[in-house]
């Protein structure tokens, strides 16, 4: 009997036989050359040519409004975050003596014209409009409107991903008073949500506070707000009470209006939809 250990017989043309060891890849022997191409052969390895990752681009924000009491901490909040930030005035650049302001691309343009609009909307992952006025109710339909349906549907024919409207909570009989401005909200937010099923974020505060600039003067809102909002924000059960209940919504700082606002801009997984005050303050504490 022949025992053969790690072994291979191989059977030549002629009937005779031979052993082939096995050792490791290769095979030893008394094989002639012809039967050698059967021997195997450590693979070769081609070393892999280095690939260039190219590091993604930072979101390009564009903010309505960017001059203004609320716009101005969505900017310096975007900038903070290191993101491009740019913004759409009538005349271009504004004239802010703030450094903040120098590392804002400014746009000229005009919302009641969407023509203009084109242009601003270029290379935009997310938009946050914080546009609105106050005046005669066909002005404030205007301004809070219009204008802000105009940005919404440039920015969904562009394909920007999300938008952001800086809107008002309802204050009950004050609702009548301003009408064409809450008509203007209302309507937005109607356009937004129909625009941007799951792109489209609204906050609705109520009174913002902070420091507001008026020309040169510098109006210190949060001597007042930020001691209301301390106050209020803890009696919420009363905001349901008819006639009088939503006067007392607390109010909210513009920082917190502003760094909301960004990470509903920025964040794919903040949720669509209506934010309340309550939300934004809730929102705002968070990392």
């Amino acid at each position: 009997m022949l025992t053969l250990y790690n072994s291979l017989v191989y059977w030549r043309a002629d009937n005779s036989s031979s052993i082939l060891l096995k050792s490791g890849n290769a095979f030893f022997g008394n094989a002639t050359p012809s039967d050698q191409r059967h021997i195997e052969k450590p693979f070769k390895v081609k070393e892999a040519e280095p690939v260039n990752v190219t590091k993604p681009s930072p979101h390009k924000l564009l903010v309505l409004g960017g001059s203004g009491f609320v716009g101005s901490h969505v900017c310096k909040e975007a900038l903070d975050k290191g993101l491009v930030v740019s913004s759409l005035n009538r005349s271009g650049k504004p004239s802010l003596n703030e450094p903040w302001a120098d590392k804002v691309i400014w746009n000229q343009g005009n919302l009641l014209e969407p023509a203009s609009l084109k242009d601003a909307m270029d290379n935009v992952s997310a938009v946050v409009s914080c546009v609105g006025g106050f005046g005669s109710n066909s002005f404030m339909y205007k301004i809070n409107g219009t204008a802000n349906i105009n940005a919404i549907r440039a920015a969904a024919e562009k394909g920007v991903k999300r938008f952001v409207y800086v809107s008002a909570a309802d204050f009950g009989l004050v609702n009548y008073l301003l009408q064409g401005y809450y008509e203007g909200k209302r309507a937005s937010e109607a356009e937004l949500l129909s625009k941007f099923t799951y792109g489209g974020v609204i906050l609705r505060p109520g009174f913002i506070h902070g420091t507001r600039r008026v020309g040169s003067v510098k109006i210190p809102l949060g001597l007042v707000g930020s001691p209301m909002q301390m106050v209020l924000q803890n009696i919420k059960p009363l905001t349901r009470l008819p006639l009088i209940g939503p006067l007392l919504t607390p109010p909210v700082s513009a920082a917190s209006v502003g760094k909301v606002a960004v990470r509903a801009a920025t964040d794919p997984v903040f949720p669509p939809g209506i934010v309340d005050v309550y939300g934004i303050m809730r929102y705002s504490e968070q990392n």
